[in-house]
Order: structure tokens, then sequence, then C-alpha cells
């Protein structure tokens, strides 16, 4: 039947069983054919599923506010974000993210951030799972509260990292990165499926049933104040930092709240179901106007997370441990984990391992170029002489320098060190000096305001 899916099979079949029961064809009837009954050219079931329809690109709820502010985007994944958002006068992109960087730490800006993975995780025993899940502990997190988390693969290595809010007894929201988010949750279904099935607990993506927005800088609670509605407390006392939990906003719409901080600055990001997340935009740039609220895109992202010293998918790249970002300590060793036998073998705790490092040129006035490599000064630039590499690179405003990250071995030990950033490809050989990865704030003052 697999071949000719009954069309020429079916004859012979019914001839048979009619031969078997003493009655004619006509008599023993028919099977219930598999569609099609009528055949159909293979190429009809592709539909309009072709060309740019096979993969079709996802819009956030923000995406016709963008438009019409002029944003460019660029694809994260499936998905269009807004790049930057160029306004009169600017005529090179970098002009643009300079001033939505300025403008962030010194007011307030507002980015969508829909694009992240959110993952409803819920069950008597989803605080054991989380727990399995994540290299850190999470058995004991308080409700209200939210922990940054980094998940393993078996072999030790860095998967993802993201966050974690508990808002009931039993009910838990993950976030992961926008690239993974997809590997993240069929990662957890096969966990909860196959290593755990004893287990009480459910999973369900809920990534495009919410509209997400990160708003950041000194006047971001003076912004969301003029939102919620009466009764709800976000003072620092009451909403400090890393709390979440369900608010009301805006004349009785239910929102869930997040004191959460990516850019290093005092922030906060809102999730609403995705029917209100047009609508949640225009609202926070309304009520964000007199302080000067400005948008932002991903570019002004990812400088504002590496002048903090965040990481993000260029250091996540799948070749690096929790002990190279200097997360070593995350790794718990009094519970059993995904990937934490693994993470001790000899080779992943040499003393003499990459370490995430911050890096600046000499002259401030040269560029960076990611991807270049380490080689100590008068050294040939031979692989024997490769000392790590640089994974992220952007210019910072408030430094007017170009910054980056990168891992060199023993980089804790090597701050102040000068070094050359090769790139053969681009033709660039440039002294850099090693720092600290936390350029902005390194005490973490301004996320606490």
């Amino acid at each position: 039947m697999a071949t000719d899916q009954g069309k020429i099979a079916n004859i012979p079949g019914l001839a048979i069983l009619a031969d078997i029961s003493g009655k004619t064809i006509a008599e023993t009837g028919t099977t219930i054919f598999r569609p099609p009954y009528t055949p159909v050219p293979i190429a009809a079931f592709a539909g309009r599923s072709r060309g740019k329809d096979f993969r079709p690109t996802r819009l956030t709820p923000s995406h016709k506010w963008a438009s019409a502010e002029g944003a460019v985007f660029v694809e994260t994944g499936a998905w269009l974000r807004a790049q930057w958002y160029p306004k009169t006068g600017e005529t090179e992109w970098r002009q643009s993210v300079d001033r939505e960087v300025l403008a962030t730490r010194a007011s307030v800006g507002i980015c969508d951030v829909t694009t992240l993975g959110k993952i409803d995780i819920q069950g008597r025993d989803a605080a054991a799972f989380l727990n399995h899940v994540y290299a850190n502990g999470f058995a004991k997190l308080p409700i209200g509260k939210t922990r940054y988390g980094l998940m393993l693969r078996e072999d030790g290595m860095v998967m993802d990292d993201g966050t974690t809010a508990r808002l009931g007894e039993t009910h838990y929201v993950m976030t992961t990165t926008t690239a993974n988010a997809v590997g993240v949750f069929r990662h957890l279904e096969f966990c909860r499926q196959c290593l755990w099935p004893e287990l009480d607990v459910q999973l369900i993506s809920i990534t495009e049933q919410y509209a997400q927005y990160a708003f950041a800088g000194p006047n971001a609670r003076r912004l969301l104040e003029k939102l919620i509605d009466s009764g709800e407390d976000i003072s620092n006392e009451a909403f400090p930092f890393m709390a979440c939990g369900e608010i009301s906003i805006c004349g009785g719409v239910k929102a869930r709240l997040f004191r959460i901080s990516f850019s290093g600055e005092l922030a906060f990001e809102i999730a609403v179901p995705s029917r209100y997340g047009d609508a949640m935009i225009r609202a926070l740039m309304a009520a964000g106007e007199e302080f000067g609220v400005t948008p932002y895109g991903t570019e002004a992202l990812g400088v504002m997370r590496i002048e903090k010293g965040h990481i993000a998918g260029n250091e996540l790249n799948g070749q690096t441990t929790a002990r190279q970002m200097g997360l070593g300590r995350m790794v718990a060793q009094s519970k059993d984990s995904i990937g934490l036998v693994l993470s001790r073998r000899p080779e992943l705790v040499r003393d003499d391992d990459y370490e995430l490092i911050g890096l600046k040129p000499v002259d401030s006035d040269q560029p960076l170029i990611a991807g270049s490599h380490f080689i100590g000064i008068g050294a040939s630039t031979v692989a024997e002489n490769d000392e790590g590499w640089v994974t992220s690179i952007a210019y910072s405003p408030h430094l007017k320098s170009a910054i980056g990250l990168g891992y060199i071995q023993r980089g804790n030990s090597r701050h102040g060190d000068i070094v050359r950033a090769v790139n053969l490809l681009g033709g660039q050989d440039i002294k850099v000096e090693l720092c600290s990865p936390h350029f902005i704030d390194p005490e973490g003052t301004r996320l606490h305001g």
C-alpha cells in the first residue's frame, strides 16, 4: 500500500477479500480511502509556502509603530527587530546609535524585547525541574523574585543564559536568548519527557503570546509610575532589583513586571498580552515624553551591554564554559544538574584557561574588529602564539573609544597588559589594553537606583 497508496493494490485486495468471504466485490465494498481520494499534484501541497513565504518573517507587535518612526530593521532569527531609529540630520548609523545610548543613560530609553524566548513552566515539581536544568540553584527562589540562570550542555559547555521569574508557588516564567528560544524549549521538553518523566511539570512557549518592553535609565521608574494603576507600589523598597510580579496598568490591563537590567541602568521589563503590544509602546512613549524618552534598537542595546560587561551570543558560542565567563561560582557543586560532572574535566579547569576580559585600543581613534586574535608584543603572527580572541566590539560614546570583550589566557590577572589584536583578513594589527569587562558603573549602583 505504501508506494501507490492503494491506487493499484486496492482492487486486488478487494478481490481477495470477496473471494474469502464468498461475496462479490460490489457486495464487499471499498475501503476508507486515505486522502486525497482524487489524485492531486504534489506541487499543490506546498501552496503558498514557496520563496519568501516558505519561512515567513515574524514581526513584533510594535512593528507598525517602529516603521512609522523610521526604524531601520535587522533580521534576528526569524524576527525583524528595530536596529536603530535615525533622526533628521543624522547621516550615518553610528550617530543614531550614539544618541540612543547617551539619551538612555541620561534619562530613559525603550526597547522592544518581545523576541526573547518566553517559556511558561508550571507544576508541583517545577522548582525541582529548574534546579536540574540550571547549573545554579533554583529550588529556594522566593515567589516574586527573578534569578539569572546558566544552562549547561551535558559536556559542561554553556548552552544558554537567561532569567526565570517565580510568579507563584508552582508557576515560573523563563526567558531565553532570541536565537536559542526554540533549542532551549526542545531541550526542556526532552528533559521533561525522557530524563525526569516522573516530575509533575508542564511547559508551553508563550513567546508570541506576550509583547515585552524594556525601559531603562534614571527616569525609568518615574515613567512607569505614570502608567500603573492606583494601589501599585514599585518603589525600590517594595519592588527591588530582581523583583517580579503581576500588576495592573492603564486602567485595569493586567501585566507582568520584571525589575531586571541588561543595560546596567535602573530598568524594568513589562509584558502584556500581544493584542495590547501596539498600544503599550504608544502609551510608554506618551508617558515618557516629559523625560525626553528615546526608543533604542539592537545596536544601542549591544553597546550598553558591552559597556556593562554582559555576555551575549558572541560569548555564548557553544565552546565556552561558565568558568571562562567569570561565572564559575554559579555552577553549584552541592546539587546535581545537567553538565555538572563534565564541567569538572581537567581541561576545563586549567589555571591558564581563557578568561573573559575587556579591551580598548591604546590609540582611542582606532577601531576594533570582532574576531581578531590576541598576539603578544613582538611575537610572530602564527597559531602557536595565539592567546585568545575578540568576541564583541562597539564604540562607546561615553568613553569616546572603541571597546570590546574577549577571551584570553589568564585574563583575570592581566588587566593593564598591552597585547596586539590581529585580524589578518581585515588587515589590522593594533595594540590594545586589557581591562575589566565592566566599563560603566562596575559597582552596579545605577541598577539599584
